[in-house]
C-alpha cells in the first residue's frame, strides 16, 4: 500500500495562494491584498528578466554542482534545504537532477549559501521541546511555523526530533514566539491531546535557562526525579515521566529490606507527601485568578486541565480568616 504526500496550502501573502490550485481544486484563489502583492511583485520580476533577454528558469547543473559543493563542506541535503527554504523532497530532486530546470527563486536561494562558521548551526534540543511545549497547550505547529517564518518542513522535522541540528536564526525565531505564547493557551484541543499522547511537557515543566539542556527532564510535577515526583504523578493522574519512574523504582530496591510494617508506613508517607501538591495548586491558581488570568489561562500557566483547577479549587476551600485576608 502506498501514501501519498500531499502538498499543505501555501500560507497567505504568497502567489501561490492567489493562484489557487487549478489542478486539483483543494484551495481557492485568494485576492487579499497581501496575496496579489507578492503575485505581481513574482510577475514583474518574471517580465524584468524576459526584457533583458534572461532565461525564466536556470539550468539544474548549475544548483546541483553548487550543492555537491556544500556537500563537500560538510553540509547535508537537509541542512541546505532547511537553509534555503526548500522541500527536502526538491532539494533531492535537483541534487540527483530529476528536473532539468530550477525556477529563479528557489536557484538564488540556494547559490546564495555559502559555508558560515561553526556558530551558525546550534544544538535543536531547546527549539524542539519549545515547539512541544506549546503544542501541549493548544498551538499548533503550522501557527508556530508560520509565525515564525520557518518553513513547514523545518517546523516538523524540529518537532519531531528528525532534526538535531537548526540554524541560530530559526532557534532565535522559534524562542521569540515560544515568549509570545507560553502563557496563552492555544485553540485546538485535538492539538493538546496529540501532544499529550506523545507525552510532550507544556511551557511550565520547562525553565527557560534549562529548555536547552539535553540532560535536563521536565518538571512536571515539581518533584520529578523522586519518589514524591512518582506520587504526585499517579494522584494528578499525569504520565509517569522516566525520571520519577526510575527514583521510585529505586525507592522500592532502598526499602526492600524492611520489615513489612515499616514499609507500609514509609510508604504511606512518601504517598501523603504528594498530596500537598493539590493545595499548592489551589493556591497557585487563586493568585492567578486574583490577578486577572482567566481559569483557561490559569490552569495552562499550572500545566494542568481546567477541570483539575476547580477539581483542587474545592478540595481545599478557604476559610474564614483567609477569606477575610483576600
Amino acid at each position: 500500500m502506498t501514501t501519498t504526500r500531499t502538498r499543505p496550502i501555501p500560507n497567505h501573502g504568497t502567489a501561490s495562494r492567489y493562484r489557487g490550485d487549478p489542478r486539483n481544486g483543494r484551495w481557492d484563489p485568494c485576492k487579499c491584498n497581501d496575496c496579489r502583492a507578492d503575485y505581481n511583485r513574482k510577475r514583474k520580476a518574471v517580465l524584468l528578466r524576459k526584457a533583458r533577454g534572461q532565461e525564466s528558469r536556470r539550468d539544474v547543473n548549475e544548483v546541483a554542482t553548487h550543492i555537491e559543493r556544500l556537500l563537500n563542506t560538510g553540509w547535508t541535503c537537509n541542512t541546505i534545504a532547511d537553509a534555503a527554504g526548500v522541500d527536502r523532497r526538491g532539494m533531492y530532486n535537483i541534487r540527483f537532477r530529476r528536473q532539468k530546470s530550477v525556477n529563479h527563486a528557489t536557484a538564488n536561494r540556494i547559490l546564495g549559501i555559502r559555508t558560515p562558521g561553526a556558530a551558525y548551526w546550534v544544538d535543536a534540543t531547546s527549539s524542539r521541546r519549545r515547539v512541544q511545549a506549546l503544542a501541549a497547550i493548544g498551538w499548533s505547529q503550522d501557527y508556530i511555523g508560520r509565525k515564525a517564518g520557518v518553513t513547514h518542513t523545518t517546523i516538523t522535522h524540529v518537532a519531531g526530533n528528525r532534526s538535531k541540528l537548526v540554524a541560530a536564526t530559526t532557534r532565535d525565531a522559534i524562542a521569540a514566539v515560544y515568549r509570545d505564547l507560553c502563557e496563552t493557551p492555544g485553540p485546538s484541543g485535538w492539538v493538546r491531546a496529540r501532544a499529550a499522547k506523545f507525552g510532550w511537557a507544556g511551557p511550565i515543566a520547562w525553565d527557560d535557562d534549562t529548555i536547552g539542556d539535553p540532560n535536563a527532564i521536565p518538571e512536571w510535577t515539581g518533584y520529578c526525579g523522586t519518589d514524591r515526583g512518582w506520587w504526585t504523578h499517579r494522584q494528578q493522574n499525569i504520565p509517569v515521566c522516566d525520571a520519577c519512574d526510575q527514583a521510585h523504582i529505586q525507592w522500592k530496591r532502598d526499602h526492600q529490606h524492611l520489615p513489612r510494617t515499616e514499609l507500609m508506613a514509609s510508604l504511606n508517607a512518601s504517598r501523603a507527601s504528594a498530596s500537598q501538591r493539590g493545595e499548592a495548586i489551589a493556591h497557585d491558581g487563586r493568585e492567578l485568578l486574583a490577578q486577572g488570568h482567566t481559569p483557561e489561562q490559569a490552569a495552562a500557566r499550572l500545566g494542568i486541565s481546567t477541570d483539575y483547577l476547580h477539581q483542587e479549587l474545592r478540595r481545599h476551600p478557604l476559610d474564614e480568616r483567609q477569606e477575610m485576608a483576600a
